[in-house]
């Protein structure tokens, strides 16, 4: 099994507050819902950082989690976190040249494992929609506490949809300002048409600029306040 280092996944107070937050709406969402699919309506609205973000605060809370990059038509998560080396990804796995036990990777936290894209296929939904894609997704659902799959944007191309279909719930993360109304509900209802519940929606890149008081405030008034009964004990 493979072993990497996971950086810029530190968050500021107010974004670890948000994925807290993320974290326990999806823990009160139902025992059943083990297996979540994150998408959006285009390239660029965030749902890689907010997937990832919220499969290391489940790890954090002591959640065995698999996060799957299954994005096979634009793999950011290598550069992002400056990965080295030839590391075995989805599309090896799916198109049967590597088993699974050589794409799955740990990571700084031994609750976290991840699962690169891999190289970019000449047929990616085909994969995704095969037998071996079914059978890892029954296979991680008996072994982990919640997989976390991070699928390309809907409204761009029908992968997610087909995606949704083996997971428990899916997640919709949008831009704010960014995407339109009619949009957003013509990619909600394709996602409905894979039969997998919407849990709800995240919007991303919010201007905080008007609550910069209060998020500074609590931040701050919290931190102390909690370090020092820490001190205390």
């Amino acid at each position: 099994m493979q072993e990497i280092v996971l950086k810029n996944l530190i968050k500021d107070y107010r974004s670890n507050e948000a994925y807290k937050s993320l974290r326990t709406n999806i823990e009160f969402s139902g025992a059943d819902k083990k297996v979540i699919v994150f998408t959006s309506c285009t390239p660029n609205e965030g749902k890689s950082t907010v997937s990832l973000s919220l499969a290391a605060s489940l790890a954090e809370g002591e959640k065995k989690v698999l996060f799957i990059e299954a994005d096979l038509r634009k793999s950011v998560l290598l550069g992002r976190h400056k990965v080295v080396g030839d590391l075995k990804g989805l599309s090896h796995f799916l198109s049967g040249q590597a088993e699974l036990k050589d794409v799955i990777t740990k990571t700084q936290d031994p609750n976290l494992s991840v699962i690169f894209a891999g190289v970019v296929p000449p047929n990616p939904a085909e994969l995704l929609g095969n037998k071996k894609f079914a059978g890892l997704i029954n296979g991680a659902r008996k072994s982990y506490d919640y997989v976390i799959i991070d699928a390309p944007p809907l409204g761009s191309v029908i992968d997610a949809a087909i995606i949704a279909k083996n997971c428990d719930a899916s997640v919709l993360v949008i831009s704010a300002n960014t995407i339109s109304y009619k949009f957003a509900r013509f990619v909600k209802e394709q996602l409905e048409k894979s039969e997998c519940p919407i849990l709800g929606v995240v919007l991303n890149k919010v201007d905080m600029k008007q609550n910069k008081y209060y998020g500074k405030y609590y931040g701050k008034y919290y931190g102390e306040y909690y370090g020092d009964q820490k001190k205390k004990k």
